[in-house]
């Protein structure tokens, strides 16, 4: 396959936010078993693969809202690069192998909460956010659910209070990750009629309900010392120590005048923060 068809379904899967997805799996793991070891690569890549497949299905669910858009006018679907056809062959492909090798590697509830963020995300949250401008909040679901399945791949109950404060953690982040993106991309959801916030309140309002969200996101990770997820006191102060760099970064976004250019860093900082918590979390376990 020539090089830039490989770009295309690469593309189509949403790779660099299925890795995400794949890291707050392993995160999940790791929480649970305190090691990374073989046992990891078969839940990981199930879910990635099946992450995979649901970006490629909300691909074809939204190429006809993507094409009216600046941002995704130009993915694969609209652009006529890869055909309806080939998209859902594709999607098939990666789903059905992906359920396969989480109901294999990991057990039926494992394979059931695949599944569960699938019909959520596909199914629930893609049609909904066409009828609501809050739909992100139910739809944040999706982000909380791989990290569950990873602490059940390693043996752990899905209904444990500790890994579901750091689900809770992931559920909150992508809120204000969506509401800074609205932000940027407000002219483009309004050309695709698709119902946003900004229809509703102005940018400043939004602005200040996104750092509260930002705030809410500082705190539900910092929350995570209390139910004895982090047992090292240096990790606790670089996690007190990030979470006040993101709080004192988010302010700009309160100020008058604010560019679409520190929006943008925003979204960077908070994606940068999750990226560290990730990081931190999963090192606090390995060594210990």
């Amino acid at each position: 396959m020539e090089k830039s068809k490989i770009a295309l379904f690469a593309e189509l899967a949403k790779v660099r936010i299925t890795i995400v997805v794949s890291l707050t799996t392993a995160l999940g793991y790791i929480q649970f078993t305190g090691s990374m070891d073989i046992g990891l690569i078969l839940p990981v890549l199930g879910l990635f693969l099946l992450a995979c497949g649901s970006a490629v299905l909300n691909h074809i669910q939204e190429r006809r809202t993507d094409a009216l858009m600046q941002r995704t006018k130009n993915r694969p679907l609209p652009s006529g690069r890869i055909s309806l056809n080939q998209a859902g062959i594709y999607a098939a492909f990666l789903i059905i192998s992906g359920t396969t090798i989480l109901y294999f590697s990991i057990n039926l509830t494992g394979a059931a909460l695949g599944v569960l963020a699938l019909i959520w995300y596909n199914g629930i949250y893609t049609p909904l956010k066409r009828k609501s401008s809050l739909a992100v909040i139910p739809g944040s679901l999706i982000g909380a659910l791989p990290p569950i399945i990873g602490w059940v791949a390693g043996g752990g109950h899905f209904l444990d209070p500790q890994i579901l404060v750091i689900a809770a953690y992931f559920f909150i982040w992508q809120i204000p990750h969506f509401w800074l993106l609205l932000l940027i991309y407000d002219n483009d959801y309004n050309r695709a009629g698709l119902p946003t916030l900004t229809r509703i309140i102005s940018h400043v309002q939004l602005e200040r309900i996104t750092f509260l969200w930002i705030v809410a996101t500082v705190f539900f990770a910092l929350s995570v010392p209390f139910i004895n997820a982090l047992r090292h006191p240096f990790i606790h102060l670089f996690l007190l120590a990030a979470a006040g760099w993101l709080v004192w970064k988010s302010t700009i976004i309160m100020k008058p005048d604010f560019e679409t250019k520190l929006y943008r860093k925003t979204f960077m900082n908070i994606n940068f923060f999750t990226l560290f918590f990730i990081l931190v979390m999963a090192l606090d376990k390995l060594i210990s």
